[in-house]
């Protein structure tokens, strides 16, 4: 079996289906690719768990249960007493385009990795055969929390782990462009596999195409890169050079909320499945195409059922 493990923050999502009606859900960017990797792949092929820190109120609830019922493990789900989970609201535009107004300065996964509040185990994280993180799982820590997470990174990646990073840079959340440059560029050194959006890639580090963030983190030492393009597709950086990797056709899109981490997940479970990166990139645009057919960053489509409980 595959042991995954997801790190990040997961929040209460309230997605607009009309200017005063809400629907309640929950989401988070590395939680999204956990969900859909849970769905995608059999509980007894690839064993899927989340690390972050919930709070011990209603929502919090609400929120770790929905986890367990996707088939999620929760036992590095840490509880703070008289915490809140964070707080998200999605608005869409007539193409589709999401718009985020978010509510989590005092989240408590804000505390991951602080001192007395990372519910890692006794072995850091070598238990898990891949380790997911995210630009954003980044954001969340403080300086000194980041150095405790690539302590854990570096000691997993030693002892035979892969490393999956996607960057996912969203500038609101750092104090400026160097710190969140730094942060990325010490993470990928890490890493052995990148699954980054070009965007973000391009904001940080100046690329002028795919290829070139393709070329840029492969002969930075990354094993396995892919660099999505939105609708464009995605490039694949395999050892003949970059491949572009075409999206299939979309009726509609409804809410792009999840659309690279869904991705992320297809990718990902793909490759478990023993896919070649190009094969696995198909599969990543499959189930991304499905998922921006709906509000929100979790759909309720029978054709993608949560896989069941396990511990």
């Amino acid at each position: 079996m595959t042991r995954f493990l997801a790190i990040g923050e997961c929040m209460v999502e309230l997605t607009h289906k009309s200017d005063h009606d809400l629907r309640l859900g929950f989401g988070g960017d590395t939680y999204n690719t956990a969900l859909y990797l849970a769905r995608s792949t059999d509980p007894d092929q690839v064993g899927v768990d989340y690390l972050t820190l919930a709070g011990d109120d209603h929502y919090s609830d609400l929120m770790v249960a929905g986890m367990r019922k996707e088939g999620i493990g929760t036992g590095l789900v840490g509880r703070v007493a008289g915490a809140h989970p964070g707080l998200y609201l999605i608005r869409t535009d007539e193409e589709g385009e999401r718009s985020f107004t978010y509510y989590r300065s005092q989240s408590p996964a804000r505390r991951l990795f602080d001192d007395g509040h990372t519910p890692t185990p006794t072995g850091g994280l070598s238990g898990h055969d891949v380790v997911y993180l995210s630009g954003v799982s980044l954001q969340l820590l403080t300086a000194r929390a980041r150095q405790h997470l690539w302590a854990l990174l570096e000691e997993a990646r030693g002892k035979g782990a892969q490393i999956v990073f996607d960057s996912n840079y969203r500038p609101v959340g750092w104090p400026g462009p160097e710190e969140a440059r730094a942060a990325v560029s010490a993470t990928y050194e890490l890493s052995t596999t990148a699954l980054s959006t070009f965007e973000d890639e391009q904001a940080l580090f100046g690329d002028a195409s795919p290829d070139d963030t393709v070329r840029r983190l492969r002969e930075g030492g990354l094993q396995e890169v892919v660099v999505k393009d939105g609708s464009r597709g995605c490039v694949v950086g395999v050892d003949g050079g970059p491949v572009h990797v075409p999206t299939g056709p979309v009726d509609k899109v409804v809410d792009s909320t999840a659309a690279g981490d869904s991705f992320n997940a297809g990718y990902l479970a793909g490759r478990f499945g023993g896919a070649s990166m190009v094969e696995a990139a198909r599969n990543g645009h499959a189930l991304a195409s499905k998922v921006i057919a709906h509000p929100g960053a979790v759909v309720e489509d029978p054709s993608l059922p949560p896989r069941g409980a396990h511990a």
